[in-house]
């Protein structure tokens, strides 16, 4: 059961209260200015009624009337109680009222200002919400405005009201002047753009304005230029050609655009003369070959919308002779501005860089068939061009605009030109130079010999002021006379058209300058000894000599050396060999050989055959490592065409001395093979026994050399390939020498050896196999290869055992690669020959002579009966006669 109570004092007989109230409304009477005892009892009371809620606010307000948290729960409950109402209850105007009465207390209050102008907004009431906000601005201090503003602006662009909604947007510029682009935005949107114009205007001419967008000034300078040109009827306050001819010297960079812009302002304004104005300047201006496509694309455009709207007009309003004049005279412009798009793109090149020599060349051939032009072009070329500067060859105009005045017959004026042309002062002599060249040649073109010679003459005569050729300071007037080219034009014509002394003393003169070239020494040799001076020749030969140094005076040696033993032979065979000893006194080791040959076939003919010996032994010392395989053939060869083929044992030791193991292994099967012609064959034996320490067992046929390479017993130098494969025979390639010298080898012993030379080869071999088996470094490069990391170490082989060692991991692996090989041989036939056992017995071997060989050669009875009477240990001989080589020159006829 409720209990109702009235309390019974005089000033508040209407104030009802429940039996729950009773212990909150005793809290209040003892502490009626407590906020947290009115907010425990309002909090107490949300469930009730909303007049008996209200009427509680009511009495705490009116003994706290500042403070703000019972406002402002108060002013909310009230604004949530008439939220779903319609705007035109009363209950709203009693909200309102409330509100004022807070402001009464609560006027510094932004939270209540805001809440109380958006709940204005919410109702519509413009005019009461303007000046509430209005209200607001002038009680709160300015440092709170800003919270007031947004709120404010978005109420003013929420209502068609545009001049309210500026005198705002002028209001808040004057507290936020950085905000000008948003206001800029809103006249855009309500078509006052003269007003965004002129304040995009000021944003662009004040230097310290910050965009909050981000936009930098050129962004806003072009928003201000479209935004001018486009619209010319709205924008009237404002002088748009100097604004965006200010721009043109502000931002060079961008000169396309603004152009553009200008000439659309004028083409929307209708002045249509002014834009083709405008664009004209532009193309003539710009200086950049965007720029340019910018400017021209868009006057191209222009003049084809005026040619579709003429003869759109036209073919509406009836066709007259005025307007097919005026049709005529645009189409003529346009084809006009067409065919002159590469001369204009052409003027922006050089408006780049003036000094391009190629740009103005480019320039001459478009004016192709106007000679005016053409001749108005090269006079501004030569000019303009500073040859400093250039970018090019300067002297090229100069020569084209004469040869231009010679094509036309004007052979005074060519001769002008060139003659001007060699008072330049050109930043390279061989400028000047090869106008000099080009004024004997206009002269020999027109068959005025004397001219020419007297022109190069006048060229190459000394200066007042001699300066070296590249001396920077002084003109280059004062240095063409040490120009080889000129001096070389000069040499020619005085030897087609000159005296034999006119041209010796050219030559004599380019030797004393000493600026000839290895080809000018032999021109000069080459001219004496056509008129039968073959000393001065010499002489000549001699002083080019002197002036180069290898590897340049190579030609002149070769040359020299082949003249003199041409013309001489061995008249003068001293003063031969003195030359040949001269030229090879510092001779690199590559021209070496060539001159070696020489004097070596010097020596054969007219001199001893063991002066040529000992030149071909010197040459295999001399020439390159990669030509000393070559040497050594040459000089084999003839040794054994002089002397005989025994006295190339001594070579032939010297050969496999010197060459790399895989030259040595040739020479060791090709001398081994020369000693079993010769039928010595222990002499042969020993060699392939010295030859197989350098030949890997283990590599078959098909197997490649470098495995083997340096682990011979001889010699540490690192192996080199031929060049030309050998003059004598042909041997084996490379790649199949290791494996094909046990073959031959034991080809041998099956032909000459017998039981105990064919168990000594294949103790050696075994011998050999165990060296190369114990080598660190081909075992790694051998197990390297099969898991196929060619460029690892032999840390490599185990990287996840680091504590093992490496001999050991060495060791196993080799072992591992034995048992594959021996696993993955092919089982023997019994029929062949096994050379594989040292300790077998001797009936064993008998046994194994007693079975078949397939490769045995069959022989005749006879033989085979004389074979039989031959006792067990008695091996036969047989007798050859000598080869008629061995004997060289001693050769009876």
């Amino acid at each position: 059961m409720v209990v109702m109570a009235r309390l019974s004092r005089p000033e508040r007989p209407d104030l009802v209260f429940e039996e729950e109230d009773l212990p909150y409304e005793e809290e209040i009477m003892r502490n009626q200015f407590s906020v947290k005892c009115w907010l425990r009892y309002i909090e107490f009371k949300q469930g009730a009624p909303k007049p008996r809620l209200n009427q509680l606010y009511e009495r705490a307000l009116k003994l706290l009337p500042c403070s703000y948290k019972l406002w402002y729960r108060y002013l909310k409950a009230r604004r949530a109680q008439v939220k779903h109402r319609c705007v035109t209850d009363p209950a709203y105007e009693d909200v309102n009222n409330c509100h004022e009465r807070a402001f009464v207390f609560m006027h510094k209050m932004p939270r209540l200002w805001l809440d109380y102008c958006q709940f204005l907004m919410d109702q519509g009431r413009v005019t009461h919400t303007r000046r509430t906000f209005d209200r607001a601005l002038r009680a709160l201090p300015i440092t709170q405005h800003s919270r007031i503003w947004p709120l404010y602006l978005r109420f003013l662009r929420s209502h068609p009201l545009p001049e309210t909604a500026v005198r705002g947007y002028r209001r808040f510029l004057k507290l936020s002047p950085e905000s000008a682009e948003e206001y800029i935005e809103y006249l855009k949107s309500s078509d006052r753009l003269d007003e965004a114009a002129q304040r995009l205007a000021t944003v662009v001419n004040d230097e310290r304005f910050v965009s909050k967008a981000g936009k930098s000034n050129y962004q806003l300078w072009h928003e201000l230029c479209d935004l001018i040109s486009q619209n010319p009827d709205k924008v009237q306050s404002l002088n748009v050609d100097a604004i965006i001819r200010g721009g043109l010297t502000r931002f060079t960079d961008q000169l396309g655009k603004l152009w553009c812009s200008l000439a659309d302002y004028y083409i929307r304004s209708g002045h249509f003369e002014k834009a083709r104005d405008v664009y004209e300047e532009a193309i003539r201006t710009v200086m950049t070959v965007r720029d340019f496509t910018q400017v021209f694309d868009s006057y191209a455009q222009f003049e084809e919308s005026m040619i579709a709207a003429k003869m759109e007009t036209a073919s509406e309003l009836g066709r007259e002779e005025e307007d097919d004049v005026d049709l005529e005279l645009r189409l003529a412009r346009f084809e006009q501005l067409i065919s002159r798009r590469p001369l204009l793109l052409n003027s922006v090149l050089l408006r780049q860089n003036p000094h391009h020599v190629h740009e103005w060349h480019k320039r001459v051939t478009l004016h192709q068939g106007r000679p005016r032009e053409i001749i108005n072009t090269y006079t501004e070329a030569v000019q303009t061009v500073d040859p400093f500067k250039a970018t090019g060859k300067p002297h090229t105009l100069w020569v084209a605009f004469a040869k231009f005045y010679e094509d036309n017959g004007q052979l005074d004026d060519a001769r002008v030109i060139l003659e001007k042309a060699t008072k330049v002062n050109f930043k390279q002599v061989d400028d000047l130079a090869s106008v000099w060249c080009q004024c004997g040649e206009l002269e020999l073109r027109h068959e005025n010999y004397d001219e020419a010679l007297r022109l190069l003459r006048k060229a190459t005569a000394l200066p007042a002021r001699r300066a070296e050729y590249f001396d920077g300071s002084e003109p280059v007037q004062n240095r063409v006379y040490k120009s080889l080219k000129v001096w070389s034009m000069l040499a020619d014509l005085e030897e087609s058209l000159g005296t034999f002394q006119s041209t010796k003393a050219v030559y004599d003169r380019i030797l004393d300058l000493r600026i000839a070239t290895p080809q000018i020494v032999i021109n000069y040799a080459m001219f004496l000894e056509e008129h039968k001076y073959f000393e001065e020749s010499f002489k000549a030969y001699e002083r080019g000599i002197s002036l180069f140094k290898w590897p340049n005076v190579s030609d002149i040696w070769s040359t020299y050396l082949t003249k003199f033993i041409a013309r001489y032979g061995g008249r003068k065979l001293e003063r031969a060999r003195d030359l040949f000893e001269q030229a090879l006194d510092g001779c690199p080791p590559k021209y070496a050989k060539t001159l070696y040959l020489l004097y070596a076939q010097l020596e054969e003919e007219w001199g001893l055959a063991r002066h040529a010996m000992a030149v071909y032994e010197r040459a295999t010392r001399a020439v390159e490592p990669a030509q000393q395989y070559d040497m050594f053939n040459i000089y084999i060869k003839r040794a054994a065409e002089i002397y005989g083929v025994t006295h190339t044992r001594g070579i032939y030791q010297k050969a496999i001395e010197v060459l790399s193991d895989e030259h040595a292994r040739e020479m060791c099967l090709r001398f081994a093979d020369m000693e079993c012609k010769l039928g010595e064959i222990d002499r042969a034996r020993a060699i392939y026994s010295f030859c197989s320490q350098i030949c890997d067992p283990r590599v078959g046929l098909g197997a490649g050399e470098g495995q083997a390479s340096g682990l011979g017993v001889r010699r540490s130098q690192p192996p080199h390939g031929p060049t030309h494969p050998p003059l004598p025979c042909p041997v084996l390639p490379p790649t199949q020498t290791t494996g094909a010298f046990w073959q031959t080898w034991k080809d041998f012993e099956v032909r000459h050896g017998n039981e105990d030379t064919i168990k000594e080869m294949l103790r050696i071999r075994r011998s050999v196999q165990a060296t190369y088996n114990t080598q660190v470094n081909f075992m790694a490069s051998q197990m390297l290869k099969v898991s196929g990391s060619a460029t690892g170490t032999v840390s490599d082989l185990a990287p996840g055992q680091s504590g093992m060692d490496d001999m050991k991991l060495l060791e196993q692996r080799a072992e591992q690669l034995a048992a594959e090989a021996e696993r993955d041989q092919p089982p023997r036939a019994q029929s062949k020959i096994l050379f594989v056992r040292s300790d077998a017995s001797r009936e064993e071997l008998a046994e194994l002579a007693q079975q078949v060989n397939p490769e045995e050669i069959q022989l005749g009875e006879d033989e085979d009966e004389d074979e039989m009477d031959l006792e067990p240990n008695e091996v036969r001989l047989e007798q050859q006669s000598v080869p008629a080589a061995v004997f060289g020159s001693l050769k009876e006829d």
